[in-house]
């Protein structure tokens, strides 16, 4: 994977060439596709380090894309959905997708959440070579992998991040803006529903129950906590 090469999924060209511009600009390497199938054909062939992608494409939509990326690849995607679509950007992040930003959008705002995602997901963890665990679930800093019983759990970057931040800091209550401030790097001003579902998807891959977790547990009116 080559993290300073970015895939921009849009099939505006205006909009391809404002974020390309700001992207080469930043010192990133750029691909660009048009439409879903473009896009496939150039997954099939390339490694990029992100993927920026708009959901609203003709063909293979952005949402069947996404799911097609995480069936085979941990990259990391931020969508870029239209106001008033808050189903689909809820079903993305469902799917995989590390982040969103809304159109219309600030360029300089999209760069820095490229550079944010990627910082992220390249394996900078200030406790390095560390591991953590609680009931079954084991988590390594050093390899970003994680298990559930012996078992491999499919994260994403950002679960991972999520994960590992929450387990590192048992029993201690974070709010969604603390949350958002911490692992996604944002102010806490943006919208914080992406930690939601980020939560519900760990959630789903590491408890028991999910609708009756043991361990990432809702606080009401506070935030949440990992209890090991």
């Amino acid at each position: 994977m080559d993290v300073s090469t970015v895939l921009v999924v849009d099939d505006e060209p205006i909009v391809r060439e404002v974020v390309v511009s700001y992207l080469r600009r930043e010192g990133f390497t750029t691909l660009e596709a048009g439409d879903g199938d473009e896009a496939r054909r150039v997954l099939e062939q390339r490694d990029p380090g992100l993927v920026v992608l708009d959901l609203m494409l003709p063909g293979t939509d952005g949402l069947q894309l996404c799911r097609w990326i995480r069936s085979r690849s941990s990259v990391p995607v931020i969508m870029l959905t239209a106001r008033g679509e808050e189903t689909d950007r809820i079903i993305g992040l469902e799917l995989g997708a590390d982040d969103y930003v809304t159109k219309p959008f600030s360029p300089r705002e999209l760069t820095a959440r490229v550079r944010a995602v990627l910082r992220r997901a390249d394996g900078t963890i200030d406790a390095r070579d560390r591991e953590l665990a609680f009931g079954d679930v084991t988590v390594e800093a050093a390899t970003r992998e994680a298990s559930k019983g012996g078992e491999p759990l499919a994260l994403t970057a950002k679960e991972f991040d999520l994960l590992w931040f929450l387990a590192s800091h048992p029993r201690r209550v974070f709010s969604r803006e603390q949350l958002m401030a911490r692992v996604w790097g944002y102010a806490a001003a943006v919208d914080t529903g992406t930690v939601t579902v980020h939560v519900r998807r760990l959630r789903a891959k590491i408890e028991r129950d999910p609708a009756h977790p043991d361990h990432l547990q809702t606080v009401w009116g506070v935030g949440y906590r990992l209890v090991p």
